[in-house]
């Protein structure tokens, strides 16, 4: 007779398995907790939150001076009826759009560099240093363009200011910037006051009573009582008939 063997199987108790099913759920401490064991972000020292408040005040600055020449061109724009449809020159000569377009600029990237300073945002920040690096960019090729060309530029700026003697009396804001020049220079003309022959009012040949005269920002003291502008104190000046003395260079 054949002697069975007894195969001993196997034992685990439930103890085992439960310790076994327990290991296979718990997690590291760091894995159920990212936070915990993750590293701790540096605290921003002293001397970053004074360079970002600098910054902040300095663009700050900025954008009230962008947000002022800002509202200077609208306010000239309007003052000159532009909503109104009287339109009294091409809103691409006229000086006031220049305002608008530096002011609306500068505001623009002015609070750029206020937001990216003041929140830390690389987007914001990324955006002022490059249109401040294309400012300054434009500026240095505009430096090189006028060493290279300047004799043809020269050319070019003295037919521009004739175009201004010439139109004179049509833009308001155009006589007052000649007005404060020759004032301010204490001169007359570009040359010489022959260069206001070439304005159809202040001509000899002129059917007014401006005929042979200059501007009264050419007069020495073109003010009366020091209150009121006495704007013929320069009639006949171009002939020498006025008593009164003038800038005539």
């Amino acid at each position: 007779m054949q002697a069975s063997r007894l195969v001993e199987l196997p034992y685990s108790s439930s103890s085992d398995d439960d310790s076994s099913l327990a290991g296979d759920t718990d997690l590291p401490a760091a894995e159920q907790d990212p936070g915990a064991g993750g590293p701790v972000p540096p605290k921003p020292g002293t001397s970053s939150q004074c360079v970002r408040y600098l910054a902040f005040l300095w663009n700050f600055l900025f954008l009230l001076l962008g947000l002022l020449a800002l509202a200077v061109g609208v306010w000239g724009l309007l003052a000159k009826g532009w909503l109104g449809g009287e339109r009294l020159a091409p809103l691409g000569s006229d000086p006031m759009l220049l305002f608008v377009l530096v002011g609306l600029g500068a505001s623009t990237v002015s609070l750029a560099g206020c937001l990216g300073a003041l929140r830390s945002s690389p987007c914001l920040l990324r955006f002022f240093v490059g249109a401040v690096l294309t400012f300054v960019g434009l500026e240095v090729l505009g430096g090189l363009l006028l060493l290279v060309a300047r004799h043809r530029l020269r050319d070019a700026l003295r037919d521009a200011l004739l175009l201004c003697l010439l139109r004179y009396q049509e833009e308001p804001d155009l006589r007052f910037l000649v007005d404060e020049v020759q004032r301010s220079l204490e001169c007359c003309g570009l040359g010489s006051y022959h260069d206001w022959e070439t304005n159809p009012y202040f001509n000899c040949s002129a059917p007014g009573v401006q005929a042979c005269s200059v501007p009264a920002s050419c007069c020495l003291d073109p003010w009366q009582n020091g209150t009121v502008t006495n704007a013929q104190c320069a009639f006949g000046a171009a002939t020498g008939e006025t008593p009164i003395p003038t800038t005539l260079t």
